[in-house]
Parts: C-alpha cells; structure tokens; sequence
C-alpha cells in the first residue's frame, strides 16, 4: 500500500511566499523610480535628406515645408503630425500626432520626413 502522506500548510511555505512577494514589490518600486519622466523630444524636420529645422515639442508651433507639394507640420501638447498636405493621397495626414522618440512621419511625394529624436520603450509599431 502507498503511504499517503497529508500536505500542509507549514512555516517554511509561508515565508517563502511572504519573501517572494516582498522581492517583487521591491522590484516593481524599483522600475517605476527609474523610469524618466518628463522627456520632451525634439522634431527633426528634413527634405530630400538635408535638416531643414528642429522643433521642440514643448511648444505649440505651426511650420510650412514647400516643395513640389505643401506639408504642414504641427506640433500640439508635446506630439507632431502632417495635418494638411497637397500630396496625392495625404497617406503622411493619416499618420496622426506622434509623440514617441525614434518614430517618424514620412511624405514620399515631397520628400519630406519628421523624425524624432530619442528612444522609445516599444520595440516596434504596426499601422
């Protein structure tokens, strides 16, 4: 015959439990402390590969790029978008704000892109 032993519930059990819970927590404070805060990233604006300027995202501001056709570039509460465009398409308006460092809008038929500056916690983004 098998021996059966009962299963309890003993001190030991506890205190392992009681210390893997205090581990994570502890853990978990310490990732929120370090995370930044705060950061405002900077809209690099280019045409046809060259800089034409950099717009911070801590201030609400308008830019116009001309070319073969018209972007207008717009920077509200700390995010960028094309929010009008002759281009055919306007596939770039769609896009929306972005306000995430290392993500970009692109216009193919300008030749226009915003790049912006920084890194982000995601590791990729689909559309």
């Amino acid at each position: 015959m098998i021996n059966e032993e009962k299963l309890r519930f003993r001190r030991g059990d506890a205190i392992a439990i009681a210390a893997v819970l205090l581990f994570s927590v502890i853990l978990f404070v310490i990732m929120i402390l370090m995370k930044p805060k705060g950061t405002m990233h900077t809209a690099r604006v280019y045409k046809d590969g060259s800089l034409l300027c950099e717009l911070s995202l801590d201030r609400d501001t308008e830019y116009i790029v001309e070319g073969e056709y018209t972007n207008v570039i717009c920077v509200r509460n700390g995010a960028v978008a094309i929010t009008e465009s002759t281009c055919p398409g306007e596939d770039c308006t769609h896009i929306g704000f972005i306000s995430e460092g290392g993500r970009s809008i692109v216009c193919l038929p300008n030749r226009v892109e915003i790049m912006l500056s920084g890194e982000s916690d995601v590791d990729a983004f689909t559309q």
